[in-house]
């Protein structure tokens, strides 16, 4: 096998040491603990009951570790399944669940196995907030009642139907629960501002059980609905197939595996940003895959990559898979030890987890950006939206990527142009000619050559390979850059970021009309500096000697 298709783990297990476990060790217990609200908010939200979220957190979890393509991801149940599952559920029973998990297992490793796992990047920007958001907006709505105790019989699948017996039912508010609720999201908002290091959820988790028990309060909780949680392994359970099954649950099973890998691959990145590691797209879908084949036959939920659960374990000083690996010990220890405890959790608890999991998930800042851009960006933002809220999240995901990719190759159209070549153009052409230029030594140019959209972004990891061997003034040229949409400049922007934190300095040059237009509409000056903005290569190496010129003199 080749080294690169390699998991992780194995590369990480090489001069393995006491300090490196030490350091994994207290991320992986710190994220475990993290992760056993989340696990069952998910759960519940999704109409299951809690103990399916902990197994798939210890199943997917564990596995995901032990074979993925990067050092510090964390799997697991998420928000982004949550309206999906509830949906499957709802139309085809547990057992339908289990069935449509496993196909979308097998999907991702085909996915991972054949190199496709980098045909993620080919959807737009615009596509992924919108069902974001959408998938926000929906987490939060099924949080409500919970929320508010409130007295609903039965509470309907589709938006407008939920908010409708949410309005009806408003008047059998239980304060005593929306006070529970109030009171956790204001301990967790508490903790993240002054107390960064404390994980608020366990924090609201143990205060509001605490009041639970001690106060009497007449709340819902885990045990008046569920009964509690089975102490114990995750029992084995054996998915009932049928080939009459497969038709019905492709169209589900496609949007888990699509969004699997959307939400694995996305939190890989902010993984590999964090901890400056670079993950194996296809070696991580494989390890999500097989995670999704195994979860199912312990009655677990389907699963990817956690960006808030990677987030906290890269922060908490994990350094190899083995991290992710104790945080699914850490669970499966409280299933064995403390599950007896669990039904004493407030339902109004876990709703108010995860309202501020779907605000966090939301990427509402997102969304002035992209109000700034064409008027076809915004339109495929908020109709995959729209579609994600009022319709059906694989609708929204099928309808966002067709309507995308036409206003791809509208664009591409209108990048293509036929003029004459004139002394006054060969003038104007001058001052951009790189020929009869001198490059210093403190200067790297770039060149971004065509249309910079959607499935081309990862393309600047020709700069960001090369990182930190590069000098301290980097030139983007974009004469020949002919378009640039949403995707694309949000990628320029990390950049701009990234060479920025790295004690560099970024300058554009050359910018054609459409991407110099989309640029000064989205304010990106604010990420490299107006005056690092230039008209022409002459132009960027003369700052870049001014700047040079400055730091040498200051020295």
């Amino acid at each position: 096998m080749h080294p690169g298709s390699m998991p992780r783990l194995v590369e990480a297990l090489r001069g393995y040491s006491i300090q490196t476990f030490v350091s994994d060790l207290v991320a992986g217990l710190t994220v475990g603990l993290v992760a056993l609200p989340l696990a069952m908010a998910f759960a519940i939200s999704s109409g299951v009951p809690p103990q399916a979220g902990l197994y798939c957190a210890v199943v997917a979890g564990f596995l995901n570790s032990a074979l993925g393509g990067s050092r510090t991801q964390i799997g697991g149940p998420t928000g982004a399944f949550v309206v999906i599952v509830s949906d499957i559920v709802a139309k085809h029973g547990l057992n339908g669940l289990f069935v449509c998990t496993i196909m979308a297992g097998v999907l991702l490793v085909l996915l991972g196995v054949t190199g496709l796992g980098t045909a993620v990047k080919f959807i737009p920007r615009p596509v992924v907030v919108g069902f974001t958001n959408g998938i926000a907006v929906l987490i939060a709505s099924t949080q409500v009642k919970d929320f508010l105790g409130l007295t609903i019989d039965k509470v309907p699948g589709e938006f407008l139907g939920r908010m409708q017996a949410i309005a009806a039912g408003l008047n059998t508010t239980s304060w005593t629960s929306t006070l529970l609720g109030v009171a956790a999201l204001a301990v967790i908002f508490l903790c993240r501002k002054y107390f960064k290091r404390v994980p608020g959820y366990i924090v609201a988790l143990l205060f509001g059980t605490l009041a639970v028990v001690v106060l009497r309060l007449p709340v819902e909780t885990i045990g008046t609905r569920f009964g509690g949680i089975p102490s114990g392994l995750p029992p084995f359970v054996m998915p009932q197939f049928r080939p009459d099954m497969i038709a019905p649950l492709l169209s589900p099973a496609l949007t888990v595996a699509l969004l699997g890998a959307i939400e694995s691959l996305m939190s890989a990145v902010v993984a590999d940003r964090l901890s400056g590691d670079k993950h194996n797209p296809n070696v991580e879908l494989v390890a999500q895959g097989v995670a999704n084949l195994a979860t199912p036959f312990f009655g677990g939920l389907p699963a990817t990559g956690a960006i808030a659960r990677t987030a906290t374990n890269i922060k908490s000083g994990a350094k190899t898979p083995v991290a992710g690996m104790i945080h699914a010990v850490t669970l499966l220890t409280v299933l064995l030890v403390a599950a007896p405890l669990a039904r004493f959790i407030p339902l109004a608890v876990l709703s108010a987890i995860l309202f501020v999991v779907a605000y966090g998930m939301g990427e509402w800042k997102e969304i002035p950006k992209l109000l700034k851009m064409s008027w076809a960006t915004i339109a495929v933002w908020s109709l995959t939206f729209a579609l994600t809220v009022f319709a059906d999240l694989t609708i929204a995901v099928e309808f966002g990527i067709v309507l995308a990719a036409l206003m791809f190759i509208r664009k591409v159209a209108d990048t293509t142009t036929v003029s004459r070549v004139t002394k006054a153009y060969i003038e104007e052409g001058r001052p951009h000619i790189l020929q009869d230029k001198q490059i210093p030594d403190y200067v790297a140019v770039f060149r971004v050559h065509g249309p910079f959209l959607f499935g081309a972004t990862e393309k600047l990891s020709t700069i960001t390979d090369q990182l930190e061997d590069l000098p301290p003034f980097v030139v983007l040229r974009l004469r020949n850059m002919t378009a640039i949409d949403a995707t694309g400049l949000m990628a320029m922007e990390d950049l701009a970021d990234r060479l920025h934190a790295s004690g560099r300095t970024l300058m554009l040059c050359s910018a054609r009309t459409q991407p110099a237009r989309l640029m000064q509409q989205t304010e990106f000056e604010r990420h490299v500096g107006q005056d690092n903005i230039c008209p022409h290569i002459q132009a960027a190496l003369d700052r870049a000697k001014s700047l040079h010129e400055g730091i040498l003199t200051s020295g």
